[in-house]
């Protein structure tokens, strides 16, 4: 329901604001606003993909959570459709989404509201077929030195070369 309340309503909230800002200053600068716009935004969403990209790299690095950045990085996503979107309001919504403290509100009202049950990485014991004779191929190489036989007490003794 609110996904179709969101398809009828952004349309609806466009319209009436390019009536509007059209009206206020004319149709060529409106036009002039949306293209500006648009390059500002796509601008701005590499930028800060590249930081959320950063954040996520160093996450992994470091072993961290990478839920936070992960959750940006979406956000950055969203921004650069909503930024790419022709309109004033997903324009506004999108440079929202672009500031740091706007995703960190968001991102805690989502976490506030979103429970994970299980977390796993790679294949689980369900997936994992158990074979009880597993063989590991490999091939190998000997390097032990090389001996040669001694006269004497000692026996063997290794070669030095």
């Amino acid at each position: 329901m609110y996904l179709f309340l969101a398809f009828l309503l952004v349309p609806l909230i466009e319209i009436g604001l390019f009536i509007q800002v059209g009206g206020l200053i004319g149709l060529w600068p409106t036009l002039a606003i949306v293209v500006l716009t648009a390059i500002l935004g796509t601008t701005l969403v590499r930028s800060q993909g590249r930081v959320a990209m950063g954040e996520l790299r160093s996450s992994f690095a470091e072993l961290n959570d990478p839920t936070e950045p992960l959750a940006h990085g979406a956000m950055i996503l969203v921004s650069g459709a909503l930024l790419l979107t022709p309109g004033f309001f997903t324009d506004a919504l999108g440079f929202a989404l672009l500031m740091p403290p706007v995703r960190k509100a968001v991102y805690r009202y989502l976490r506030a509201r979103v429970q994970v049950h299980q977390f796993q990485m790679g294949p689980g014991p369900a997936q994992q077929p158990h074979r009880p004779d597993d063989v590991i191929d490999g091939e190998y190489q000997d390097v032990t030195p090389a001996r040669k036989p001694r006269s004497g007490p000692s026996g063997w003794v290794e070669d030095s070369k």
